[in-house]
């Protein structure tokens, strides 16, 4: 890692990242070796790197992206267990289709599901005008950030959703794959995503009702 020139009394990134795999590895004792630990702070750390527009805040998104690949790699492995349907959805960039299906979901699924989205190609940030749609109708997607695709939360995942991104994901048996054909907001208008936005709820509506009914 390159030398860092952070203001005195401030964390350097190193510093902040030694400091998250201390709490992730107290997290999960006795689920990964610290050495595993460290391998995935640093190593998401360094994916996020290469997309990333502003690096203020990188270490953070690192701990958060860390901190989700290594509960996914805990589900498939069968240290962690869920009771919630694992979904995940797949775009190129995870700026727009996965992240809008993502927060649909969860907004719709509750605790009856737990989401994630990923890109084959991550972008530096969500598009504004997707970001703006989706508050139109109360998701909040100013804190997410497109993360890559990685082989754990695949494995995690019960469904995996594809939107655009080709045979990207990889396949394993026992997980249901589907392919969903929608148009990139990339570059639109917020009305023009407004109508993608729909198109995207119909979709997750009818999933959800197939996964897991509505109690009665």
């Amino acid at each position: 890692m390159t030398a860092d020139r952070s203001l005195p009394g401030l964390l350097t990134p190193e510093a902040s990242l030694h400091r998250l795999a201390d709490d992730l590895a107290a997290r999960f004792t006795g689920v990964f070796a610290r050495e595993t630990i460290d391998r995935y702070v640093f190593e998401s750390y360094t994916a996020l790197a290469r997309t990333a527009k502003v690096t203020t805040h990188l270490p953070v998104l690192a701990g958060r992206f860390a901190t989700e690949r290594l509960t996914a790699l805990a589900q498939s492995k069968g240290a962690l267990s869920s009771e919630a349907c694992e979904v995940l959805f797949v775009c190129v960039q995870n700026a727009g289709r996965s992240q809008m299906a993502a927060g649909l979901l969860q907004l719709h699924g509750g605790d009856r599901v737990h989401v994630r989205s990923a890109g084959s190609q991550p972008a530096p940030g969500i598009d504004d005008a997707v970001v703006a749609a989706m508050a139109e109708i109360g998701v909040d997607l100013t804190a997410e950030f497109p993360k890559p695709l990685t082989d754990d939360v695949v494995r995690a995942a019960d469904v995996v959703v594809t939107m655009g991104c080709g045979d990207a994901c990889p396949v394993y048996p026992g997980k249901r794959y589907l392919d969903w054909q929608v148009r990139d907001p990339a570059g639109l208008s917020v009305g023009e995503v407004r109508a993608i936005r729909d198109d995207v709820d119909a979709r997750v509506r009818a999933l959800l009702a197939e996964l897991q009914p509505a109690p009665a």
